[in-house]
C-alpha cells in the first residue's frame, strides 16, 4: 500500500480524493482534541483505500471540501470506521450530513463473535496478528509540527482498518448476517443523534423533581449554559456544573447577589455579565406545560419478585444463545428489553422483530409464555419444549 506524506495543500487533496471516489470503500479515522473545548478540535483525518493511504492535516491552509464531499454526498463508496460515533459527530458538525454509506467494524465484529465493543487493537491483533503501538495514543494531536511517529501512528489506524474489513465482510456474508447490521448502521448514521439543540439540553441532567416551575427553570438554565459553552467553545462543566444547574433550578436566586452563596460559583458571580446573564435566564424561566412534561420512571412496567426471576431466566437464555451463535449478547439484546418482556411488554421490543426474533426472541417469548424450559440432563443444562397435554374428558 503507498503510504503519503502528510498532506497539507489542496493541491495535493483534490487528486487524492478523485482515485479514493474509484474505490468501493474507503476506511477513515480521525484525531481530535475535546479536553478544554465545547466543540471537537479536529487535529487529523486518515483516510485509505486498498491501495492508497494518507493522513490530512485540517490546521494547514487547505480545503477540506472535497473529502467532506467523498464522505457525505458519494453513495457509491461505502466508508468504513471503527467504532465511528465521535468521528462521525465531528463530521456532521462541519457538513451538517452524516457519511452515507456506512460500515462499522466494531458493531460488525460484535456479530462475529469478538465481544461487547471490542477495542480496535484488539481487533486488529486477532484478526490480522498485528501489535499495534499505543506509545503516540494519548499525543496532542494539536500540536505542531507533528513528527513522522505520530503521523505513521494515525495512519496505520486506516492502513489494517482497509486490510481487516474485506475479511469481517466475507465472515459476515459466510455467517449469513450481513442483513443483521443493516438497523444498527442506519441507527449509527442517523443525523438527528448529533442534532442537539440547546433547549433540549435539560432532557440530558438528572432531574432535581417533577414540579413544572422546577423543570421549566432547568430547562432555560440548560439551554442557557449550551449557548455560552458554545459561544466560548469551553466545555459545558466549565460554566457551570450539572449538580450546580439542578440546585439553582430547585432553589433560585432572588437577586444577582444571592449567586455569591450558590456552592460552585465564586463571588465573582455576583456582579460579572455571566451571573447576569444567569439570571436573565432565570427571570424569563416559564413552568413546563403538560405535554412537555417527562414521563415518569420507569416508562415500562415494574418486576414483581417473579417477573424478576423471569427476568433473570431470560438473562441466561440470552447467555445461552449468544454462545451458540457467537455473537455479543449486547447486539442481541439489552437489559432493559429482558425486563419488559418479563414484565408484560409485547410490543415496541426490538428482540421481538426481525433477526433478533428469529435468534432469540422467539425462544424468549416461549420461555415466558411456558412453552420453554431449562433442565439438567448428564449434568448440563439443555432447553426443551413443553408439551400442552390435551383435556380429556372422562
Amino acid at each position: 500500500m503507498r503510504i503519503h506524506p502528510l498532506i497539507t495543500r489542496s493541491d495535493d487533496l483534490v487528486p487524492l480524493v478523485e482515485r479514493l471516489s474509484k474505490h468501493p470503500f474507503v476506511a477513515v479515522d480521525t484525531e481530535f482534541m475535546r479536553e478544554n473545548t465545547y466543540w471537537p478540535d479536529l487535529c487529523l483525518i486518515q483516510i485509505a483505500s486498498p491501495e492508497e493511504a494518507a493522513a490530512i492535516d485540517p490546521k494547514a491552509d487547505i480545503d477540506l471540501d472535497p473529502l467532506l464531499n467523498l464522505l457525505v454526498k458519494q453513495e457509491e463508496v461505502l466508508k468504513v470506521f471503527h467504532a465511528g460515533g465521535q468521528d462521525l459527530e465531528i463530521i456532521y458538525n462541519l457538513t451538517g450530513k452524516t457519511p452515507s454509506p456506512l460500515f462499522d467494524t466494531q458493531i460488525a465484529a460484535m456479530a462475529l463473535g469478538h465481544g461487547e465493543q471490542v477495542g480496535y487493537s484488539n481487533l486488529i491483533e486477532s484478526m490480522l496478528g498485528h501489535n499495534i503501538d499505543k506509545g503516540a495514543r494519548f499525543t496532542d494531536w494539536s500540536r505542531r509540527p507533528l513528527d513522522k511517529r505520530q503521523i505513521d501512528y494515525a495512519i496505520a489506524d486506516v492502513t489494517h482498518l482497509a486490510t481487516v474489513f474485506p475479511k469481517l465482510l466475507n465472515r459476515l456474508k459466510k455467517t449469513g448476517r450481513g442483513g443483521w447490521l443493516d438497523e444498527e448502521m442506519e441507527r449509527l448514521a442517523n443525523p438527528m443523534s448529533f442534532a442537539f439543540e440547546p433547549e433540549d439540553a435539560w432532557k440530558r441532567l438528572k432531574l432535581p423533581s417533577r414540579n413544572p416551575a422546577v423543570l421549566g427553570r432547568l430547562k432555560a438554565l440548560a439551554g442557557w449554559r449550551e449557548t455560552e459553552a458554545r459561544t466560548k467553545n469551553i466545555p459545558r462543566g466549565r460554566i457551570v456544573k450539572d449538580d450546580t444547574l439542578g440546585e439553582l433550578a430547585a432553589h433560585p436566586p432572588k437577586t444577582q447577589d444571592d449567586l455569591g452563596r450558590v456552592r460552585g460559583l465564586s463571588a465573582g458571580w455576583r456582579t460579572n455579565d455571566i451571573g447576569a446573564r444567569l439570571m436573565a435566564a432565570v427571570e424569563a424561566a416559564a413552568a413546563l406545560e403538560p405535554h412537555e412534561l417527562p414521563d415518569r420512571e420507569p416508562r415500562r412496567p415494574g418486576l414483581t419478585k417473579d417477573a424478576a426471576l423471569v427476568s433473570d431466566l431470560l438473562k441466561l437464555l440470552l447467555k445461552i444463545r449468544a454462545k451458540e451463535t457467537g455473537v455479543a449478547p449486547r447486539l442481541i439484546a439489552r437489559s432493559d428489553d429482558l425486563e419488559a418482556l418479563a414484565a408484560g411488554v409485547r410490543k415496541d421490543l426490538n428482540i421481538l422483530s426481525g433477526w433478533r426474533f428469529e435468534e432469540f426472541g422467539r425462544d424468549a417469548l416461549d420461555l415466558v409464555e411456558g412453552r420453554l424450559a431449562f433442565a439438567i440432563e448428564n449434568g448440563k443444562l439443555k432447553m426443551s419444549r413443553v408439551v400442552e397435554q390435551e383435556t380429556v374428558d372422562a
